[in-house]
């Protein structure tokens, strides 16, 4: 068992050895004496001192002007993030909304950092048996109102009441919420559960209701009338299904709190609803929006040669970022099923799929190869085992394939033309050891006659589609295979029920990714219906190293544990690795200043760029010459 305390000398929150069990808290015991600081960071030291002005990644004197439009697929019919019914509004976000403010404020350049914001200022319980949080007086509601701590009491109590599944999910391991002294609210631990690494840099990032307006109305209903907030923006216009345009709040409270100083630059920030993403692609074209991400790699290689981006009025750019990319939706085998259980088969799948044939051919070669669950990130594996590392494998020698001690993991060898012999031979070899072999062009199972078949799918075309060399070289070997794209809830249920042999999803771990490692691959979730656990994988030398990642105090017991726990995932093929994202695919038409920073997880263009005058005057003439020149 572990133990959380806030250390205010360090400002960080850090781990230490439990020295005592610990008790049932009465409400009153809970949050006295609490040591508030300003921030909290999980395992480091925080980057940003009490005294911090603003982030780095902000101009504190950017200018409050302009316009940002952004596109979105699909519709929207709601403006209540609490519940699950519609199809909720762009801007209303149940964690950094427009709208609203929340507790605290996530720092982007950091892995697991959070300063306040509604709150001035947090401490986190021994062993997080709770939480504590002080609010700042001088927040208030747009309409004039403060902001209380019954406000936010009302708010997560109506969240266990009324939320959607994944916000009572998230918020699950707290039994109850109390306000004390004249500005404080504690949130308290349920006792009986794990505690959980991540619960104090969760807590707190969704966003707080008033509770005066939402008494008079039924929240457990959709809703399309403007809400009331306490955020930068509110509701300009909205026509349902076409558009959302919010508007800047003048004389907003939280302008000038340092988690917000050089932020919400925009006077208007507007959302624009696009059916087809062809469409969408050429209204960017003709400047009907602003900025995006590419999400097509063919896009991103030929789509932006137009006329306009050689005159340098629209930028294309490869921006990595500072986050886990992980692997980028790879093929995963149910290992419940005989022979996918044997990690010679396996092994010999694995052999059979050409990354690098299937990157240049499909892809562009815009991917990095695959060869860490947590790629582009600390936590990923490298070289050789450390000491530290080897302290948590040694004692699981005999159940752990040898190349976790020998050698990281790769991809085999690939030409980049196609098929190579040798990883065919190999295979074939492998399928012949657990007894299968070719017979009249099928592979079969050489006791019974069998064939092995495959049965694969994946949640949409494009994840079907990255499995072509597989299945082409499985073929190859008389293995015949069928992969599918169901219908989503189809594909859901399925996944969920254990109904296929092979399967994409993607799993993008969190730098705080311990009770998560236990739903994706602890024994306990396997077979669970509702479960994560959709490889079904048991195995006790998984379970050991995720109570490691668990049991961290330090970030570098952390980085030893999750090294670990990624040599022997990787080593015994669960997955059939595809690639990793080299960084986000920004497009966008050249108006705005931003701080540019490799320092970050996310491009916050919405909330952190600004309107640069000349640049948006750059742009308007020269379009405006590009037509004139057609």
């Amino acid at each position: 068992m572990t133990q959380y305390r806030t250390v205010p000398q360090q400002l960080t929150i850090v781990c230490l050895t439990a020295m005592f069990s610990l008790g049932v808290f009465a409400e009153e015991e809970a949050c006295q004496g609490a040591q508030y600081v300003h921030g909290i960071s999980h395992l480091l030291p925080v980057k940003y001192s009490a005294d911090f002005k603003h982030f780095d990644f902000t101009n504190p004197d950017a200018p409050k002007a302009g316009i940002m439009r952004v596109p979105q697929m699909g519709t929207y019919d709601n403006y209540n993030s609490v519940i699950e019914k519609g199809r909720l509004a762009a801007g209303f976000d149940i964690t950094g909304g427009l709208v609203y403010d929340r507790l605290y404020e996530p720092s982007i350049d950091e892995p697991v950092a959070r300063y306040g914001r509604l709150a001035e200022s947090i401490d986190v319980g021994p062993d997080i048996a709770w939480i504590a949080f002080k609010l700042r007086k001088e927040a208030f509601w747009h309409d004039g109102k403060p902001v209380t701590p019954e406000d936010v009491v009302f708010t997560y109590e109506t969240f266990k009441e009324h939320g959607s599944v994944a916000l009572k999910t998230a918020l699950e391991d707290i039994s109850h919420v109390f306000a004390f002294g004249d500005s404080e609210i504690c949130f308290v631990r349920n006792p009986e559960v794990e505690i959980n690494p991540t619960l104090p840099y969760t807590v707190g990032i969704y966003s707080i209701l008033p509770k005066h307006y939402w008494e008079t109305r039924d929240i457990t209903v959709t809703t399309t009338e403007p809400p009331l907030g306490s955020g930068p923006y509110k509701l300009k216009r909205g026509e349902i299904g076409r558009v959302i345009e919010f508007e800047r709040v003048d004389g907003y409270w939280g302008r000038d709190i340092p988690v917000n100083k050089g932020r919400y630059n925009f006077d208007i920030i507007k959302f624009d609803y696009f059916k087809d993403e062809n469409v969408m692609g050429e209204a960017h074209k003709s400047n009907v929006f602003d900025v995006r991400e590419e999400s097509v790699s063919k896009n991103w290689a030929t789509y932006y040669d137009f006329p306009a981006v050689t005159a340098g009025l629209f930028k294309r750019d490869l921006r990595p970022l500072n986050r886990v990319e992980g692997l980028w939706w790879p093929l995963f085998w149910n290992v419940e099923k005989a022979p996918l259980d044997d990690i010679r088969v396996r092994e010999a799948l694995w052999l059979l799929f050409d990354f690098k044939w299937t990157n240049k051919v499909l892809f562009y070669d815009f991917y990095n190869t695959g060869i860490s669950f947590f790629q582009n990130s600390p936590m990923a594996h490298q070289g050789l085992p450390s000491e530290k590392e080897l302290e948590l494998l040694e004692p699981w020698r005999d159940q752990v394939p040898e190349r976790v001690f020998t050698e990281p993991f790769k991809h085999p060898y690939s030409s980049g033309v196609g098929v190579q012999r040798e990883n065919l031979s190999r295979a074939v070899a492998l399928f012949k050891e657990v007894g299968f072999e070719v017979q009249d062009g099928v592979m079969r199972n050489v006791e019974t006659g069998e064939a092995l078949t495959l049965d694969i799918i994946g949640v949409s075309y494009y994840a079907v589609r990255q499995m072509l060399s597989l299945r082409q070289n499985l073929r190859k070997l008389g293995i015949e295979n069928k992969a599918t794209a169901p219908e989503v809830s189809n594909w859901l249920f399925r996944s969920r029920k254990g109904q296929f042999d092979g399967n994409t999803v993607r799993l993008g771990p969190s730098n705080t990714p311990g009770i998560q490692l236990r739903n994706w691959f602890g024994s306990e979730a396997a077979g669970q219906d509702y479960g994560q656990n959709w490889m079904r994988v048991r195995s006790p030398v998984l379970d050991s190293l995720i109570d490691a990642v668990n049991q961290a105090t330090t970030a570098e017991d952390l980085y030893a544990a999750t090294r670990a726990l990624d040599r022997v995932i990787m080593w015994n093929f669960y997955f059939v690795p595809l690639g990793s994202q080299p960084g986000f695919r920004l497009v966008h038409w050249d108006k705005f200043g931003e701080v540019k920073t490799d320092s970050v997880n996310r491009v916050p263009f919405i909330d952190s760029w600004w309107w640069d005058e000349e640049k948006a005057r750059r742009v308007e003439d020269g379009i405006a010459q590009l037509g004139a020149a057609e």
